[in-house]
């Protein structure tokens, strides 16, 4: 399950769209939904910042 780190997250939305399972929502930093997330590791891909890893 990716977590996210929220010192990190500068909150772009790039993780959210690249999400295939949209299991991901922007808030103050993004949330991942655990119960939607399958851990295929797109959003670590796509973050910028760095802000969500394994």
């Amino acid at each position: 399950m990716p977590t996210v780190d929220s010192d990190l997250c500068v909150a772009c939305g790039n993780c959210a769209d690249a999400c295939p399972q949209d299991a991901i929502t922007i808030e103050d930093v993004c949330v991942i939904d655990a119960s939607k997330c399958v851990e295929c590791g797109v959003c670590i891909d796509e973050c910028p910042s760095g802000a969500i890893s394994e």
